[in-house]
Order: structure tokens, then sequence, then C-alpha cells
């Protein structure tokens, strides 16, 4: 891990095409800016670990899901 010291208004390039600027200090609290291309996915870690749990959730059937699904197509017929 890269630790960086930044004041209020610095900055911080990634790539070229990245800014993170730190925007103000109070106290535990630090705001930061993020200039990116709108391709680039942006998430507090918080969001992303949800997202990333609800995606694997829903690639994964479970068994009982599966037998459901099972039943439906049977009863269709």
């Amino acid at each position: 891990m890269l630790v960086l010291t930044r004041k209020k208004g610095e900055s911080i390039i990634i790539q070229d095409n990245i800014e993170i600027t730190i925007l103000s200090v109070e106290g535990d609290i630090v705001k930061v800016g993020i200039n990116a291309p709108k391709h680039v996915d942006i998430f507090r870690e918080e969001v992303y670990l949800s997202i990333k749990e609800a995606n694997k959730e829903s690639a994964s059937p479970t068994q009982g899901n599966l037998n459901a699904l099972m039943e439906r197509l049977r009863t269709q017929k």
C-alpha cells in the first residue's frame, strides 16, 4: 500500500486520468473529491462489498431454488 500525506486542496493523480483531491479535513472526517472518466466505477467500500455479495448470491442458485424451478417446469407441461 502506498501511503501519501496531502493537505486540503492538494491532489493525487492516478494513470493520467484519475485525480483525487482533498477537499476538507475536520477531525476524523476527510472529504475527498474524485475526477475520473465516466466508465470508471467508483464506490465506497461498504457499497462495493454489498454489490459483490449480491452478485455472488444471484450467480449461484441454492438447491432449494433449483428444485422449485424444476418442479415449476414439470407442472407447466
